[in-house]
Formats: C-alpha cells, structure tokens, sequence
C-alpha cells in the first residue's frame, strides 16, 4: 500500500559554491522580431524550476559536461531565438510579447560539498533544493530578466545536476522536453532531432471573439493595463508560507487496486486511467481535509489539470509546437459527492474534464480570455509531471537518474511526479502536497483510509 516517503533528516544546507557565472547568446546573429504570445501565454507567467540528476561518468567530468552544455545551448539559441530574448509589455495591444532581442540566457558552474547519497531522497520536495538553482535573477525587472537560466552543481561522488529555470511563458511541459531533446542531440554533435515550430498565433483569439460556453472555471480580472515590472496574476498564485510538505507515494498495485474500485463502482473503461483514479483520489482528500465542518453538501467543489490541445484542434497543432499548447479543464462534484459518493462517480467526473474540450470549447477558452483577461482557479489543481518523460533524454553522459520540479509554494497545488523506485513495481507515482500542518493530519487519514477501501 501506499506510503509515506521514507526521508532521512532533511539537509538544509548543499553547501553550494558558485565558480563562475556568464550569459550565453546565440551563436549566429538572429533578426530582431517580437513574438506573439497567446492568451495561454498571457497567464503563465511564472518561473518553473526542474531539476536533472546525473550520476557520476568518468568520461563526462561535470567540468567537462558544462562546456558541452554551454556551446549546445549557443547553437540551440539560434532556432530557439526566443529564449535569448526579453519579455516587454505592448501598451498599443496592451498585452505581454517577447522582443526577440538576442540579450542572452544564464548560465551558472557550481559545486556542493556534498554527494548526492548525503542530499536523501531526490523526489522529496526539499527547499533546500532551491540552492541548485541560481536565485539573483529574481531582483530583476521583467525587461531585464532572461527568460531562461541554467545551472550545473557538481557532488563530491561526481555527480551533478542540471537545473533550469524558465518563465512556464517560454513551453510547456511537451515542448520543454522537447527542447532537452534538441539540447541533448546538439551535446551529442547530431542536428536537431526535432524542429521547433515557433509561430504561436495558431493559437490566437478569433475575429472577434466568440465565447460560445459558460466557463466556470475560469475568473474574471478587474485589472489596470500591465505595465513594466507588473505581471498578470495566475492560476499559481500564492501567499501561503507555513506550509508543511508530505510526499505520499503510490505503488503500481495501489493504483490498480483504484482502478478496479472505479470499475467495480460505475466507472466505464475509457475513464480508469492512472491518472483520473489518482486525481479523484487526492482531490477528494483534499477538499475533504481543508473544508470546515459542517461544509454545505450541495455546495460545489472543482478540480482542475491541464490539456494538451495539440491533437484536439481541427487541423490538429504541430507536435513540434512551442510555447502553452495546454488549457486547464475541470471536473465538478458535491461536497457530499466527495464524501459518501462512489468513487467510480469521482473518476467519471474527472473524465468529463478531458471529453470536454473539444475544438471548440479549447476557441472559446481563447477568446474568453481576449476580453477579461481572467484565469483559470478551483479548489485544487493537478500539476501532473508523471508522464512527462524527462527521464528519458539520452545525454553524451548517460540519462538522469532522476527529473522533477522544484515544488510550488501552495496549497492549492498537488504535483504528481514519477516514481524512481523501481522495486515498488516500478509505474507508481509519488503525490506531493503542501498544506498547513493541521490540514495535513486530516490529508493524511483520509488518504490512507480511502486507500485501504480500495
């Protein structure tokens, strides 16, 4: 059954020491353009933070690997010429681009005292992980900002980690791998393995827009125009510190025991996935754990994860795309549904989530967001990294041993991110959350009783 992560005590300290820090440009002159941005975009405008750990290659020194990595990235520069560019805000269109500038991306060489068998447990969600990703970019305007920095910190075993940190305006989670792919061919001296397709008005609003479904996932903004230096708010606001951050992990076995639970209560077979069993799963948790009692039974409840658009749209979007090619959907249940209801009704809900964006729910979306400039907001949001597949880049130097996202400070946010112990039956899946601590008590009993119902 499912566990909790077994962590040694927390490191608060890498002992991380920065050698050098430069920036990186484009190894040809690119020409100065500014880049459309898609009401997507517009909304996703905060930093994502992931990390890549390497273990140790003789023939591949970290020092070594650095080098690899920053002529890579100058080559990658040029079909990527948005990367080495600069957010600006176009008053006349009063929405955000990028100018296509060639001011350059960040690049840091570090090193930690210590290895990585010291650091513990690589899925747990760490602040101290934070070290591995250099931070004093975070003092600058938007117009000064890079859109993207790396850093790579070496271990005293030898190995090391890649970090990179990227406006979540620049890709999603598809077109970010992606880019580690492009990244890992130019590392290896091969062309690129795939071609960016960089032009994102496909996803623009219509002419005029036409919001032909009620959208109540998504609120409305009463904003000044954004101006230099002010950022739209988004779906991953947050102001919550005093939280405490659990990682409970689910086996192969456990979700497949969900699975049948679904099918045994009403749920039909094109909704058991491991995806829509997990996230019926902590989404009833976590309602249930932060609702104050007694909660109003036919008050509803939303749960929100992003769709990929790329096949959904008529012509479908190059698999190439880059930038957001995702919209957040939703699935609505009772508070008394998320209580005593079956949990097959759970899973079926979450699927309706994904059945309902079709093309023309996805335009919709769009044009919603040209006129209110609004975000998508529910009681919980899945940020779903299982499947990503970041695991899978071949690099000169090996594949990482491990991939995952530096955790979002919020307790709105479940991150559901793959398991690297493949003596659990390898397919699992590890359930971050963060709340504070009394609503983490209340979590945790609920997840694992629901569990042992399965």
């Amino acid at each position: 059954m499912g566990s909790l992560s077994e962590v040694t005590p927390l490191i608060h300290d890498l002992k991380v020491t920065i050698h050098r820090s430069s920036s990186i440009f484009p190894s040809c002159q690119t020409n100065r353009r500014s880049m459309f941005l898609s009401n997507i975009d517009q909304v996703l405008t905060f930093d994502v933070d992931t990390i890549h750990y390497f273990a140790a290659n003789p023939d591949f020194p970290p020092e070594a690997v650095a080098q690899k990595l920053e002529d890579a990235l100058g080559r990658l520069l040029v079909p990527y010429d948005f990367l080495a560019g600069r957010l600006k805000f176009n008053p006349q269109e009063e929405r955000l681009e990028i100018d296509c500038n060639a001011a350059g991306v960040g690049f840091v060489a570090a090193s930690s005292e210590l290895s990585l068998e010291e650091i513990g447990d690589l899925v747990f969600p760490n602040p101290a992980l934070r070290q591995l990703i250099e931070r004093k970019y975070e003092s600058l305007g938007m117009e000064e900002k890079p859109l993207i920095h790396f850093q790579v910190t070496s271990f005293k075993c030898g190995g090391f980690a890649l970090a990179m940190a990227n406006n979540h305006i620049t890709f999603d989670g598809l077109s970010a791998k992606m880019f580690l792919q492009n990244l890992a061919s130019l590392a290896h001296g091969n062309p690129l393995s795939i071609t960016p397709y960089n032009n994102r008005r496909l996803l623009a609003a219509r002419s005029p827009p036409r919001v032909t479904f009620s959208h109540p996932e998504l609120v409305k903004l009463e904003l000044p125009p954004t101006g230099e230096g002010v950022q739209p708010a988004t779906v991953f606001d947050t102001g919550v510190d005093d939280l405490n951050f659990k990682l409970f992990r689910l086996t192969a076995n456990d979700i497949a025991r969900m699975r049948d639970k679904a099918k045994i209560e009403g749920a039909s077979g094109p909704a058991i996935t491991g995806f829509n069993v997990v996230t019926a799963h902590v989404w009833r948790c976590k309602v249930l754990a932060t609702t104050n009692s007694p909660a109003d039974p036919d008050k509803l409840s939303r749960v929100l994860y992003a769709i990929d658009l790329r096949s959904r749209l008529q012509p479908p979007l190059p698999q190439s795309y880059t930038g957001n090619a995702i919209l957040t959907t939703y699935g609505s249940a009772k508070y008394s549904e998320l209580e005593e209801g079956p949990f097959g009704r759970l899973v079926e809900v979450v699927r309706e989530g994904a059945t309902r964006m079709t093309e023309e729910y996805a335009r919709s979306v769009i044009d919603w967001g040209q006129l209110y400039k609004g975000f998508p907001r529910g009681d919980v949001v899945i940020s779903s990294w299982w499947k990503l597949g970041f695991g899978d880049v071949e690099y000169p130097w090996g594949r990482p041993i491990y991939s995952c996202p530096v955790m979002i400070r919020s307790s709105e946010i479940i991150v559901l991110v793959p398991d690297m112990k493949k003596g659990m039956g390898g397919n699992g899946v590890n359930v971050c959350v963060g709340l504070p601590s009394k609503n983490m008590e209340e979590f945790e009993r609920l997840f694992y009783e629901f569990l042992a119902s399965m």
